[in-house]
């Protein structure tokens, strides 16, 4: 009786966030939405403004993103879950979308065109990488949990410790074994050497806008570097105000005047 042949295995890529795929950091972004919101005090601002500007020239550090993940989560205890969830799809327009790196969203939308997965990783919660992916078409996100109790209220504790080095590596294989993905012909992106762990267990590693530790690695084990400007997101958003203005003029043409 002849074998049964093994299912072929999917490809996916994997993304993180801060830095990869956003310009900056996705807690920032989400502080000032806070603020307008007024849950976030302006000093709390310029202290969440002034991790912001460090994160972008100096890449990821353990006490910076233990710095991000206290304040973020004393931001959001005693909120409902909802509420959260809310204030990510109200942040996305004003604040996420005009930080994506485009060349970074037109690499994973070519993945998804090609027929791979893609997925965020991140250590930033899970709602706002999910509503990224939504948004960008991808097929999914992972992020760090925010535990909630038996009424749906944020508690200001995590479920388990946010999702951030060998963590991804550990949630990437559980996603990989769950969904039939092989890694030895998947992709992985990253600005961080901190994931150095998701990035060596993959087939394609690239280092995108790399900080000093993983430019050394990556030019050293021969993956391809990204180096993505910040003209390039100034050019794209600035087409887009002009888009929106040319269709807002177009539809004011078009609706008939009051006699």
């Amino acid at each position: 009786m002849p074998e049964t042949p093994k299912p072929i295995k999917k490809e996916a890529a994997f993304f993180d966030l801060d830095n990869t795929l956003l310009r900056g950091s996705s807690s920032f972004l989400f502080g000032k939405a806070a603020f307008e919101r007024k849950y976030l005090g302006r000093r709390d601002l310029y202290r969440f403004a002034w991790q912001q500007w460090r994160f972008i020239l100096r890449g990821e550090t353990a006490k910076m993103l233990t710095n991000i993940e206290e304040k973020a989560l004393g931001l959001v205890a005693g909120h409902k879950a909802q509420e959260l969830a809310q204030m990510v799809i109200d942040v996305y327009p004003d604040f996420i979308a005009p930080k994506l790196w485009p060349e970074a969203v037109r690499i994973a939308q070519e993945h998804i065109a090609k027929g791979r997965e893609v997925w965020i990783i991140t250590a930033s919660p899970r709602e706002m990488s999910e509503e990224i992916a939504k948004r960008l078409g991808l097929t999914g996100g992972l992020g760090t949990l925010v535990a909630r109790d038996e009424n749906g209220i944020l508690t200001g504790e995590l479920e388990g410790r946010p999702l951030h080095g060998k963590r991804k590596l550990t949630a990437m294989k559980k996603l990989a074994k769950e969904r039939g993905i092989s890694l030895k012909r998947s992709y992985a992106y990253s600005d961080s050497a901190n994931d150095l762990p998701m990035l060596t267990h993959v087939g394609h590693a690239v280092a995108v806008n790399p900080d000093r530790r993983l430019h050394i690695f990556a030019k050293a084990a021969g993956w391809k570097i990204l180096d993505f400007k910040k003209r390039e997101i100034r050019r794209r958003n600035k087409a887009k105000k002009k888009a929106d203005a040319a269709r807002a003029a177009a539809q004011a043409a078009a609706t008939p005047k009051a006699k």
